[in-house]
């Protein structure tokens, strides 16, 4: 039955509209054009180290497949695109592949492709006793547990019962022998329950916010009450938000995800402070029409980044950090509101 979700999941996001309809908040994100940037676009340095891990560009191919034969092949090419440049992966969750281990190679095949990638693995927060097994399936470099309260509200099948979750994660942090990281799956993680989970010993966070994909949305083509889902298909923290509130909020690193679709998101996600960003959708529909097209993707999105690089004279990821931007609209009212300073990205660097 999970395997038939997984596919079904597969089959909602490549051919029907499972995207927020409201933005992610990046568009009230404006950086400030140099027009002296003083700088050759030829020597931008996009690598970085994340969880251990030296990699060529801030760019993770966040969770999205596994546990059904066909997204055997859809990871390998992911994997191979990640390997060819340099960017990180993240599994979907793997609970399908400890409970039929005859599925166990439609997620051990991103190793086989990807030897020295970034890669993560996946479980759910209510599976949490299943991460030894999820570990033990193949090589990690993290593992990474993913929240979807809004997808189990929704879904026919959906665990309600979330209590105890934080202390699990904290079980789990300190129990096991890699990173872990949690992230949410589209609606966004609060300052408040970031500072939590740093406090629990989580290695990074990826925010994954509202904007890209709904999950509400999928889910909603697969309930009897349709409805539910689409009340709740806007439901969440809007990208651009809570990846400031994480950032203002927390030590460790900061994935943003959820509607990043250019580099030029990248780029203004990385201006707020992310230590990378996380893109899921778009690959997975470029991988259906080729590896071609799946580069060629991967291609133009860094060219976009060191381009907008480029335009606020930041020669590496630590002076786009410190790049002047302003913040407009909706997305500095909720911080204001939240009680997050804003006036500070202004005027942060000079010549």
């Amino acid at each position: 039955m999970i395997s038939d979700r997984k596919l079904e999941h597969l089959r909602l996001c490549l051919h029907s509209d499972v995207e927020y309809h409201k933005k992610t908040g990046l568009e009230d994100v404006e950086l400030v054009h140099r027009a002296l940037p003083e700088l050759d676009l030829g020597d931008i340095d996009l690598s970085l180290n994340l969880l251990g891990k030296k990699m060529e560009a801030p760019l993770i191919i966040t969770a999205i497949t596994g546990g059904h034969p066909q997204s055997r092949e859809v990871n390998r090419k992911l994997a191979s695109a990640a390997s060819q440049h340099g960017i990180g992966m993240g599994l979907g969750s793997q609970r399908a592949g400890i409970e039929n281990p005859e599925l166990e190679s439609t997620y051990t095949v991103a190793r086989e492709e990807a030897p020295d990638t970034l890669i993560w693995g996946n479980i759910g927060a209510a599976q949490l006793e299943l991460a030894p097994a999820a570990v033990e399936m193949m090589e990690l470099d993290a593992l990474a547990v993913h929240l979807n309260p809004l997808q189990e509200a929704i879904q026919p099948e959906g665990d309600l019962d979330s209590q105890g979750y934080l202390d699990r994660i904290q079980e789990t942090a300190r129990s096991l022998d890699l990173p872990l990281v949690v992230k949410e799956t589209g609606a966004g993680i609060r300052g408040e329950e970031a500072h939590l989970l740093e406090q629990m010993g989580v290695a990074a966070l990826d925010v994954a916010g509202a904007g890209g994909t709904s999950w509400a949305a999928v889910e909603a083509y697969r309930s009897r009450d349709k409805g539910l889902g689409e009340l709740f298909w806007d439901w969440g923290i809007p990208t651009a938000a809570c990846t400031v509130e994480a950032v203002k909020t927390v030590q460790i690193p900061v994935i943003s995800s959820g509607g990043i679709r250019s580099g030029l998101d990248a780029a203004k996600a990385l201006a707020l402070g992310a230590s990378a960003v996380g893109i899921a959708l778009p690959v997975l529909k470029a991988c259906y029409q080729g590896e071609e097209t799946l580069n060629t993707y991967l291609e133009r999105f860094l060219r976009e980044l060191r381009v907008a690089m480029f335009l606020v004279g930041a020669r590496n990821l630590e002076e786009l950090k410190r790049a002047d931007l302003v913040l407009k609209g909706g997305t500095r009212d909720w911080l204001r509101e939240r009680g997050y300073e804003t006036q500070h990205y202004a005027r942060r660097s000079w010549l």
